[in-house]
């Protein structure tokens, strides 16, 4: 059986479609969007904190393999991608979870909240562009003003949620 032209050009937009659709599905899977209302603040912390550390180990290996003159590049250039990677996850975790779902917009300066509103973004911003930062170098200290970041805004934002609403300690066990 013989599929005519615009066929074949409508099954190649379909799965095309198809792909670019799964692709985003798949890309946006840091926290859903619904809002679910299942949230883990602290964890969200301590994988932002993990996120800094693995920079920090990636960093301190691309500057160790780079010593030598036969340096491996192969091994740089992974250093180098896992570096970018958590970095942009740290950034997802930011946008995605904080400023997307978690700080509520206030309508101006003179409604309640502004000013803890107006701070949290600003640490918001003030992580995003560290992580930015450690994806341009090698130093570590990106990654210590990174985590200076991080810890700034867990402080801040912890305290102004745990006095707008008492939340369960996490099960340990």
């Amino acid at each position: 059986m013989r599929v005519s032209k615009p066929m074949r050009v409508s099954v190649l937009v379909g799965v095309a479609v198809l792909a670019g659709v799964l692709g985003v599905a798949m890309r946006a899977g840091g926290h859903c969007q619904i809002p679910c209302g299942i949230y883990d603040d602290p964890m969200r912390f301590d994988m932002m904190d993990e996120h800094v550390a693995t920079i920090a180990k990636s960093i301190t290996e691309i500057n160790t393999l780079s010593e030598t003159l036969d340096a491996n590049n192969n091994q740089i250039a992974r250093w180098v991608a896992n570096k970018d990677t958590h970095a942009d996850e740290l950034a997802e975790i930011v946008t995605d979870y904080f400023l997307a779902q978690r700080i509520k917009p206030v309508s101006g300066p003179d409604d309640a909240g502004w000013d803890e509103y107006v701070e949290q973004l600003i640490a918001c911003h003030k992580i995003l562009v560290a992580a930015m930062k450690a994806k341009q170098s090698a130093d570590t200290a990106t990654t210590d003003a990174l985590q200076e970041t991080v810890d700034d805004f867990r402080e801040l934002y912890l305290d102004e949620e745990e006095e707008a609403e008492e939340l369960p300690a996490p099960a340990v066990d």
